[in-house]
């Protein structure tokens, strides 16, 4: 977040264009930072190794960066997008939901949309995300939905002309 602070007063719209993932990742800096001290000082060990272990993989990173190497690159973002997917989810049994991908303008009442169609065809919306991007006027919601109602979900959002994809998570 400092570095992102520090290179905001050179391009003044960078923290301002943030995307949700960064937004995401810099979640714990809108804590209040008094309690950071104390957990730091009874994980100190632990943090410490998590830290120099974070510093091997940055330089790895690097690495991969500096020499161009696309295949170790490719092969490091893969296993982190393996690893994340695995994360545990809210969702206690996966087989029994989908996740339903609706590109969308960025518009207000898009979401109120998708929800209320979701209500009116008794579709439980476990989970989403908005997925934005700062560069253009369009974003993808994910929502994760009951296996057995996504089909008629994914018809009820074709037919009011949004082109939604589906993919079971198990």
């Amino acid at each position: 977040m400092g570095i992102a602070d520090e290179r905001a007063e050179e391009h003044a719209a960078l923290l301002r264009l943030a995307a949700g993932g960064f937004r995401d990742m810099t979640r714990i800096a809108a804590g209040t930072p008094t309690i950071w001290p104390d957990i730091c000082a009874e994980n100190q060990e632990a943090i410490l190794e998590v830290i120099d272990r974070l510093v091997v993989e940055l330089g790895t990173l690097r690495g991969f960066v500096a020499s161009d190497d696309r295949a170790g690159l490719l092969a490091s973002l893969e296993t982190a997008q393996l690893a994340r997917r695995n994360l545990p989810s809210r969702v206690v049994r996966p087989e029994e939901v989908a996740e339903v991908r609706v590109p969308v303008p960025d518009r207000g009442g898009v979401i109120a949309e998708v929800s209320t169609l979701a209500s009116e065809l008794g579709v439980n919306i476990a989970d989403f995300e908005i997925a934005h991007s700062s560069e253009g006027d369009r974003g993808v919601l994910i929502l994760l939905v009951d296996v057995a109602r996504a089909e008629a979900f994914r018809a009820g959002l074709v037919a009011r002309n949004y082109r939604p994809t589906v993919r079971p998570l198990a």
